[in-house]
């Protein structure tokens, strides 16, 4: 009798070639040093006095011993696969996590926090941590570094280490877009993404100037197709807001021209733009040849609306199975499809660094 294959056996053996195709290396990265937003913040926002947080269930109930960490995932984060593929840790720690020290940060260390974006006014909406403040945790970092491992090391970590820097999203539709948006009377929606740019420009200089050299630059995902933004089409059919998927797309192409710019200009620098625009529209658009029932909406409560503390542990309407979803929350895509993606980058634009 032949073998009938269920849906949950393709997902199990889906997962299974996953892991197996994410290459494990080591040498050539000694670290993965992270900066961004709640696509990559692995618990710093448990730390500081905002309402954007992630650290209580069902946040977290896929990660190791099902606890929640920070993460606004059910899992992991790209941040983590990409470490784990480069032969660092499966996890990259969050750099105000008391829990951890400078030996655990000398692999790997996140400065990320969930809501931020290059515009400072985009941090103040929701009081977390702006990129200005990251990139001085970030020297507080080398410090502590120096001082432990010595100087030589220190360098030779800092030079090699591999940099993720991933946001954008937050400043289009938590700042600018929003109502009584003072950045939406100041600019232009191109004047604004040049003036992102332009911040964008005078952090990775200043990266550099401390001594970075391999830096991913992400790019955004079709922003118009999370839930939470479909569901604001609600009378148009719930569909995509292909503006802001235009927009993203536009910022895309600007951080492309940025890189290009900066490769230029500063010797040794190898800055490279990770794109997820593609693989997550390919996802959102065949969900089906992924293993994914559902792209429109997401795992946690209705999946319409709801992220951070509207997406609590009481809600019955929590999918069982996240694995078969795109999306965990609103705003943000389940383990699997992280790991989906940070597999597509680290063979495609990251495999340089490998």
């Amino acid at each position: 009798m032949a073998a009938k294959f269920t849906p949950s056996c393709f997902l199990l053996i889906s997962q299974f070639i996953l892991l197996l195709n994410i290459q494990i290396t080591s040498a050539k990265v000694p670290a993965v040093i992270v900066f961004g937003d709640s696509s990559v913040d692995t618990g710093n926002n448990n730390r500081i006095q905002t309402i954007l947080k992630s650290n209580f269930k069902p946040y977290g109930r896929d990660f190791q011993g099902g606890q929640p960490t920070g993460r606004f995932c059910n899992g992991r984060v790209p941040s983590d696969f990409i470490s784990e593929a480069f032969g660092c840790k499966p996890f990259v720690p969050a750099y105000l996590d008391p829990n951890y020290g400078i030996n655990d940060f000398a692999v790997g260390v996140d400065f990320a926090s969930a809501g931020t974006g290059y515009d400072n006014a985009t941090a103040a909406v929701m009081s977390v941590i702006p990129l200005w403040k990251e990139l001085e945790y970030y020297k507080e970092y080398q410090q502590k570094l120096r001082a432990s491992a010595g100087d030589a090391k220190a360098n030779e970590i800092i030079s090699e280490a591999l940099y993720l820097l991933s946001l954008g999203t937050n400043d289009f539709l938590e700042n600018y877009y929003m109502p009584l948006s003072n950045r939406a009377r100041q600019y232009t929606i191109e004047e604004y993404q040049n003036f992102l740019i332009g911040i964008a420009e005078n952090f990775i200089t200043e990266l550099y100037q401390l001594g970075a050299r391999k830096i991913s630059l992400g790019g955004l995902c079709p922003i118009g197709c999370l839930p939470l933004e479909r569901s604001r089409q609600i009378f148009s059919g719930s569909g995509c807001n292909e503006d802001y998927n235009k927009i993203a797309r536009d910022f895309n192409g600007k951080l492309s021209g940025l890189t290009d710019k900066l490769n230029q200009q500063l010797s040794g620098i190898r800055l490279v733009v990770s794109n997820p625009y593609d693989i997550f529209l390919e996802m959102m658009m065949k969900p089906s040849q992924f293993g994914f029932e559902s792209a429109a909406v997401a795992c946690c409560a209705t999946g319409i609306f709801e992220m951070g503390y509207m997406c609590d542990a009481s809600n019955p309407f929590t999918c069982k199975d996240a694995n078969t979803y795109l999306f965990w929350d609103a705003f943000h895509p389940t383990e699997r499809t992280n790991h989906i993606v940070a597999d597509h980058l680290v063979k495609t634009v990251l495999a340089q660094f490998l």
